[in-house]
């Protein structure tokens, strides 16, 4: 996958959700009464720029596309001419104020509910919540659990596929729950999650819990390579039989993965059979960091007979209303757990190391659009839940900042003062400074190794 591949779907991602968010102040700017300037996605030079409307409403598309804004006729930025003040933002009442300011991540919740809302209509491909088996004296063995287990509750929610599963004890797990599982068969089982490592929450956090999808034996058969790769400048193609590497016999596609993942950057001598002639050729695998660690790729996927993995497949999908409210409480759910990871970082209970940048969005989004629109939708729809939860928050420069004065006048009856305004902000850009240098720190740590 490109650079440029990953760069423009970054950019229509943040093109879609900033447009969103930056229409519901607009829209709710204009219900209100008060008269809207100018309504600009991106910042900095303007690449296009148009007036329409009654009120000659500029709209403009920026260089610097990392956000947007709506700006608002308002006497303290400037001389508002009498027969307009009426019309002022400063002059609206503060709930007024409060509705415009909320409606930018309202908007961005809504747009969450209507894209998870489209692919639970369409219906979800996942896997089914069944586990393989656990390693020998982790929690999942010492709870019972065995290969084929099929997992429908964790506490009080249901689950339908292993995500919903890896996401239920990825909670649980955080905020250190005790957790029942409830089984297809009627069992039941205690599993200790106290162990759960929380530094890196991108990894499989799973894994050490003896938690693992049940994975069917795939026989080690190429079925397609990626062009310009490792496997196709080797020569192997589709139908290709592999028999061994390094004199290792390969019984199926997993151990030839996990012997190709343990090899990076070093020599495979690989034995194959292609219409039934044995050939040898030699690969070196990519290095590729994953997280903490460094495994070998060579772009090569295996031959799957749809039957073999039919068992083990399910498709989450809804009628056009159900669909709708599971949206809401995906949404819902989403915003909780959002919500819940920022305040267990700031208590030190999550590592920051989990606060994620631009360039690792971008980065997700090009991979997201790699694998289809399903997998893109669901991308924008838990950003979108991100950025709504993220501009809530009570910190000067954001809405959730603005919110907060305004909830200070309800309660005094009196604006917050210039003054505290000014201070205000000064403390949110450089929280906001901190925060994004954090992120981008972390992203170079993902993305450039070392």
């Amino acid at each position: 996958m490109g650079i440029l591949h990953t760069i423009i779907w970054f950019l229509i991602a943040l093109g879609v959700l900033v447009t969103v968010h930056e229409l519901g102040h607009y829209l709710a700017a204009r219900l209100a009464g008060v008269k809207v300037l100018r309504f600009s996605v991106g910042f900095g030079q303007p690449l296009f720029v148009r007036r329409l409307g009654r009120d000659q409403t500029e709209w403009a598309v920026c260089a610097l596309p990392l956000g947007g804004y709506v700006k608002m006729l308002d006497e303290r930025e400037g001389e508002v001419a009498a027969i307009e003040q009426h019309r002022s933002f400063n002059r609206a009442s503060v709930w007024r104020r409060i509705v415009i300011v909320a409606a930018g991540p309202a908007a961005n919740f809504i747009l969450a509910v209507l894209l998870y809302g489209v692919l639970f209509v369409h219906g979800i491909p996942a896997l089914k919540p069944v586990i393989g088996q656990p390693l020998d004296k982790t929690p999942a063995a010492l709870a019972g659990l065995m290969a084929g287990d099929e997992i429908t509750r964790v506490n009080d929610t249901g689950i339908q596929s292993f995500q919903d599963l890896r996401l239920a004890l990825l909670r649980a797990g955080v905020a250190r729950e005790s957790v029942a599982l409830q089984l297809k068969d009627g069992r039941t089982a205690q599993l200790d999650v106290s162990g759960m490592q929380t530094d890196d929450l991108e990894r499989d956090t799973l894994e050490p819990l003896g938690i693992t999808r049940i994975d069917p034996d795939i026989p080690a058969v190429v079925g397609q390579v990626v062009a310009g790769g490792v496997a196709a400048r080797a020569g192997l193609a589709a139908g290709d039989r592999l028999l061994s590497a390094n004199g290792v016999a390969l019984t199926s596609w997993q151990s030839w993965v996990k012997l190709v993942r343990a090899h990076p950057g070093k020599a495979l001598t690989v034995d194959y059979e292609r219409q039934g002639v044995i050939k040898t050729v030699s690969l070196i695998p990519i290095p590729t960091q994953e997280g903490a660690q460094k495994v070998g790729k060579i772009g090569a996927a295996p031959q799957v007979d749809d039957a073999l993995l039919a068992d083990y497949l399910t498709e989450v999908r809804y009628g056009p209303l159900d669909a709708l409210w599971q949206g809401a409480k995906k949404t819902w759910e989403m915003s909780a757990f959002t919500l819940e990871m920022m305040g267990r970082m700031v208590l030190g209970q999550v590592s920051i190391k989990n606060l994620s940048g631009p360039l690792t969005i971008a980065d997700f989004a090009g991979q997201s659009a790699a694998q289809g629109w399903v997998s893109f939708i669901g991308f924008l729809a838990l950003v979108s839940v991100s950025l709504g939860v993220l501009n809530l928050l009570p910190v000067p420069m954001l809405d959730g900042g603005h919110l907060m004065y305004y909830v200070s006048e309800v309660l005094t009856g009196r604006p917050v003062s210039e003054r505290v305004m000014e201070w205000g902000s000064r403390i949110g850009m450089g929280l906001l400074l901190l925060l994004t240098s954090f992120a981008l720190y972390n992203d170079l740590q993902r993305l450039l190794p070392g």
